[in-house]
């Protein structure tokens, strides 16, 4: 799946413990619905069947909008589910070699928190880089701190798509401006959320306004 200008603009990341009573497709489904362009299923400690199913219960509604859906680390569950591809960190497999194991016409996303990490997945065969923390965040305790001078320069420097991850808010959205990034990917700003429509269809019209999404 080859990945167009604003595939990126609004990245969902899930983490269903933001969702009490909710179910996962449901709030993904409603999520797409008001604004989100691209979802990410990052469920951790699941057993494979488990992880599995989701993923296939996932799959059904981006398949129904159009949305590319990646895997958080778990090529084998991408693989045999068949997901448009996987994001992977730098403490998961190498790049070169999920790359491999994917093939050529799938999307591979990599987490970068230096100048050096990002060049290198370029090279390598990434599709688009996640550059993050760029604020702090419960999320993810041990995620690298990025400033956003550093976000500016390695997207002036890439040639593939940055996305922006790690405690944006609507409240800090309007300081990644001069990075000029591709995107945003989010959990709580919009899964920890009581409506979560609003709070998606809130921060679209931000990021568009900002980054310059059409």
């Amino acid at each position: 799946m080859k990945l167009t200008n604003n595939d990126l603009l609004l990245y969902l990341v899930t983490d269903r413990n933001w969702l009490g009573e909710n179910k996962l497709e449901e709030v993904v489904e409603e999520a797409i619905n008001n604004g989100v362009t691209f979802v990410q299923l990052r469920e951790k400690d699941l057993k494979f069947e488990e992880f599995k199913n989701i993923a296939l219960d996932i799959k059904k509604v981006t398949d129904r909008y159009k949305i590319p859906f990646v895997i958080n680390d778990n090529i084998e569950v991408a693989i045999e589910v068949d997901t448009d591809g996987v994001h992977i960190g730098q403490d998961d497999i190498e790049v070169e070699e999920a790359r491999r194991l994917l093939g050529e016409g799938k999307i591979l996303g990599v987490s970068a928190g230096t100048m050096e990490e990002a060049l290198d997945a370029e090279k390598n065969g990434a599709d688009y880089i996640g550059v993050g923390a760029v604020f702090p965040t419960d999320s993810k305790s041990n995620a690298v701190s990025v400033n956003l001078k550093e976000l500016k320069e390695i997207k002036e420097t890439v040639k593939i798509p940055v996305v922006a991850i790690g405690g944006i808010s609507d409240e800090n959205l309007h300081l990644l401006e001069e990075s000029k990034v591709d995107g945003i990917a989010v959990i709580s700003a919009i899964l920890a959320k009581e409506d979560i429509g609003k709070a998606t269809r809130d921060l679209n019209k931000l990021v568009k306004k900002y980054l310059g999404g059409k």
